[in-house]
């Protein structure tokens, strides 16, 4: 049976494709204030790429400082309306931030990450999970008990150490930095990154 690994790159998307991405975006945010919501998607007039089913996270960012950033851990729908969105979303619906004001909008810059399809981590311990990560190239989905969290491997920028990229992953589930149980589910996946 084939199966599909995170390891893997994500498909490509060529300059214009890249650039149609972007444009999804910041149609989203900018005429998303105006409409309350994402604009509707015209699909037909999207290359094949962006009409395809893919999962994106869209994060934002004013003078260099982090000002939003949501995304989808699964592809359910089509990659612009994925982006289209997210960009929405993280522009007026992070909790972490207020939504942005028509003067930030002009000056918000953009990044699209698209994921691959996440890859179950096999693992006993710990110790057994960190020596399977791979600093700059994972992002980890991290599951127990009900809680998730997720960082995209550009979060390995900052936290460049596996043990401490972990711990700061089940904080973000609301677990303790050195929690561990038989049940914590980690999976892996990569990202095709547009901006």
């Amino acid at each position: 049976m084939a199966h599909t690994s995170s390891s893997s790159a994500p498909p490509a998307l060529d300059a214009r494709e890249r650039a149609v991405l972007l444009d999804v975006a910041y149609e989203a945010i900018r005429e998303g204030r105006r409409l309350g919501g994402p604009p509707a998607q015209s699909l037909e007039t999207y290359p094949p790429a962006l009409r395809a089913h893919a999962a994106t996270f869209v994060t934002l960012h004013l003078a260099g400082e982090l000002r939003g950033c949501i995304g989808t851990l699964e592809a359910c729908q089509p990659l612009a309306v994925d982006t289209a969105k997210n960009a929405y979303a993280a522009a007026y619906r992070d909790p972490r931030f207020p939504a942005l004001t028509p003067p930030e909008i002009a000056d918000v810059d953009v990044h699209i990450s698209i994921l691959t399809p996440p890859e179950p981590l096999v693992f006993a311990t710990e110790e057994e999970l960190l020596a399977q990560l791979r600093p700059g190239l994972d992002g980890l989905i991290l599951s127990e008990r009900g809680r998730r969290s997720t960082f995209l491997p550009a979060v390995w920028e900052t936290v460049g150490e596996p043990r401490e990229f972990l711990a700061r992953l089940k904080l973000k589930a609301g677990l303790p930095a050195d929690y561990w149980s038989d049940t914590i589910r980690v999976s892996r996946y990569a990202t095709l990154d547009v901006a």
